[in-house]
Order: structure tokens, then sequence, then C-alpha cells
């Protein structure tokens, strides 16, 4: 039947359904899941984060159609990629870049733009087709010439910094730190903060109101408040360079 997962900025407004629509025109069997869009306006990064930590508990055959695209309409690529499991489709603006890598990427083309296309909605006109053709089972290479990805997103990641790579809803901030073995207390620095918080395995040990680390289910570093918003506390910007060092 062919899944496709769909990954936008495009919040609460028409433009995922018209995604399905597009998508369903082609492919009427399609099995379409909506992941997020949540992902804040023009946040290739958060997005990426976001499609990096989520694409590896969907079933083997999924095509992820991810456009958070400030740069729509202009000379950069159109991709759709093929990974060992999965296939991935959007912009070539860093956006699939973790996920794919991660997976293996096994053959790359470059989606042609028809010159009817929107230049201001190119997932509609572009990556919508394309993830629909992929779906109902047609081979990546009648998509496009072969080619690469240019635009390679990296997470900034030396020694114990790292950076802020997601604020979710809950006001958590999440980074792209691994925990410390053995730690009870993490040393933060990032931006103009430097204080101890201390590390609770769940939400339900920490005192409510008061800023902690727990590990997420990405399983990196997280600083939280129970019941709370971290990021009201704690004022880091995805992007943030932040520092977590591990105290007995």
């Amino acid at each position: 039947m062919g899944i496709v997962a769909l990954v936008t900025d495009f919040g609460t407004s028409a433009y995922p359904g018209i995604l399905k629509g597009v998508i369903l025109a082609i492919h009427p069997a399609a099995r379409i899941v909506d992941l997020t869009h949540a992902v804040p306006p023009y946040a290739v990064r958060q997005g990426a984060w976001l499609l990096y930590t989520a694409y590896r508990y969907f079933p083997a055959g999924t095509v992820f159609l991810a456009v958070v695209d400030p740069g729509v309409g202009s000379e950069r690529q159109r991709l759709a990629v093929a990974t060992r499991r999965y296939y991935f489709v959007g912009p070539d603006n860093g956006l699939l870049y973790p996920a794919a890598s991660a997976d293996g990427i096994k053959e790359t083309v470059v989606l042609p733009r028809p010159p009817e296309a929107s230049l201001t909605f190119e997932a509609r006109d572009i990556f919508a087709p394309a993830a629909a053709r992929l779906a109902r089972g047609e081979p990546l290479s009648a998509l496009g010439a072969p080619g690469k990805i240019k635009t390679r997103l990296l997470f900034y990641l030396e020694g114990r910094e790292g950076e802020v790579v997601h604020v979710d809803a809950f006001g958590n901030i999440v980074t792209n730190l691994p925990p410390e073995p053995g730690a009870r207390r993490y040393h933060l620095t990032a931006a103009n903060l430097s204080l101890d918080l201390p590390f609770f395995e769940t939400y339900a040990a920490a005192p409510p109101g008061k800023p902690f680390v727990i590990t997420g289910s990405a399983g990196t570093l997280e600083l939280s408040v129970r019941e709370g918003s971290a990021v009201a506390l704690l004022p880091l910007a995805p992007g943030t360079r932040v520092r977590l060092e591990g105290l007995p």
C-alpha cells in the first residue's frame, strides 16, 4: 500500500491537506501519517532533528516527505533519496541529511522542476508527486537524474559541548549530548548561564518548579521542569551551544 510520512512547518494551514490530496490522487491506496506539521517556521535544524529521531520507528519502505524550505523556488536542489530501508523526499537544505545518512544512503536523484510548478509551493507540485510515485512502487531512477546531497547538516558535538536541537511543546530543552554514566548532577554552561542541575531518571522523581536534567526519549540530555517549562526559566533557543559536564 505504501506509507508516506509528512514532516513540515505548515502548522494548521490547509497546506498539509493539499499535500495529502495530491498524494491520494496519484496513489489512492497510500497510507499517510502526519509525523508533525509543528516544526517552527523556517527551522531547518529542528526539522532535521525531529526527522532524524523519528524515522527509525517506521516500517521499512516508508517514504518521508519533509518540507521545511525557506529557499523554496530557488536554485537549491530538489531531492529524492533511497537509503537502506527508507525513502526521503524534500529540499537539499540539510533537512534530509541527518536521517538519510544515518540509515545509509544508497541512491539519490535530483527532481526536475516542471515549468508549471509554483515557485512558492514546490511541496505540492514537486515533492508530493514524487513521494506518491515512490509509495506506489515506482523506481527512484524514474523520478530524476542521478545526483548527490550537497548540503550536509551536522549537529555540533565536541566532547561535552553540543547544541540545543529542539524545544518541545512542553518547554523541554532538548540537546544532542549523551548522558554520562553515573552522573547525579550536571554543570550547565550556555549563553550567560553557569549552574549545577540535579539529574533525575523520571519526571515524577523531580521536585516541581525547579529545572533538572533528564535523559529524553531520543537518548540525549534534556533540561526540564516537572509540570512546567524549562525554556521559561532557562531561555536557551535552538542552535545555542551548550555544555553539560557530569558530576558525582
